[in-house]
């Protein structure tokens, strides 16, 4: 072969070498649209974060769909591409056991996890610790309660943590995102300002919850939690279980067992007929309902007044 040919072909594995470098870069936080930061969220609460404080300088895309109960989201080949061609992921390390996957294999260091910037409670915080309950370690968290956006303190914390990553991102618009998410962090700090007053004074402070999705809001606001199962809202309770939230109902005199949007209302609607109450929504926000025109604030406002109904608040 002579030294021409030789370059010639050193020339042309030289480029295929190059083209797969791009395609490899292309496919690893390129983002499918130049003009705007590409993020992907795991749910619900992390997508409402990311669009405020994004604002139109980011495409953000839901890996959740609306009316889906998203621990146990499955991802599609199309959805873990997503994940690999994102310049962000926000997601919730130990809910959502696939995401995690998709992260641990694709995410590089574009993943932004929010339990690295708010510690997690444990999941008895702001209720009982029965002996026996089920569920407290069905996460994947060890025991701890992923459910942090129902705090708008926490959820503001999470806000301006995001706010730096994205500036981090795309440095040119940095000083937008930072006062995107100050702008959100006055709309939560004045809805918890709403839940402080409106549950400051009740006839009754403990709420039995089909799926004890409420600790922070509970520690928060000064509520006791009596979970029917555990974090995993579609684990049946055992009969012991029941005849024990039942008991405590009774002696609460509970005029109301919650149940939530995306879940079978069955076990509440058996202890309500038990203890002569009624059923409610009181909605965890791990997802919009199907066809929902509502946000994060508006479902919190419905949780409020529910809340205030049911606890007898003044």
């Amino acid at each position: 072969m002579s030294n021409r040919t030789t370059s010639r072909v050193l020339a042309a594995v030289t480029a295929l070498l190059t083209l797969g470098a791009g395609a490899a870069c292309s496919t690893n936080g390129g983002g499918a649209d130049p003009q705007r930061v590409d993020v992907v969220a795991a749910f619900y609460p992390l997508q409402f974060l990311a669009e405020r404080i994004g604002g139109d300088a980011v495409r953000v895309t839901n890996l959740a769909k609306p009316g889906a109960e998203p621990h146990d989201l499955e991802l599609n080949p199309s959805q873990v591409g997503q994940v690999s061609e994102a310049e962000l992921i926000v997601y919730l390390k130990g809910f959502q056991p696939a995401v995690d996957d998709a992260v641990a294999q694709n995410g590089g260091d574009r993943a932004f996890d929010v339990t690295g910037v708010q510690p997690l409670l444990d999941a008895t915080a702001g209720g009982h610790d029965h002996e026996g309950e089920e569920g407290h370690a069905e996460e994947g968290n060890g025991g701890k309660d992923p459910h942090v956006w129902l705090d708008p303190t926490r959820l503001a914390g999470i806000g301006d943590q995001l706010a730096q990553r994205l500036g981090k991102a795309d440095p040119d618009r940095a000083a937008d995102y930072t006062a995107r998410a100050a702008t959100l962090r006055t709309d939560l700090t004045a809805l918890d300002g709403e839940f402080k007053q409106g549950l400051a004074t009740c006839q009754r402070r403990e709420i039995v919850t089909s799926h004890a999705a409420f600790g922070y809001l509970a520690d928060r606001y000064q509520l006791e939690q009596v979970g029917i199962t555990g974090l995993s809202p579609d684990v049946e309770p055992s009969p012991q279980r029941l005849a024990q939230v039942i008991e405590e109902a009774k002696e609460h005199h509970a005029t109301t067992i919650f149940f939530e949007t995306l879940v079978s209302p069955k076990v509440a609607e058996t202890i309500a007929g038990q203890v002569g109450a009624k059923t409610a929504v009181l909605d965890p926000i791990e997802g919009l309902a199907a066809g929902s025109d509502g946000d994060y604030l508006s479902v919190m406002r419905t949780n409020l007044r529910t809340l205030q109904t049911a606890l007898g608040c003044s």
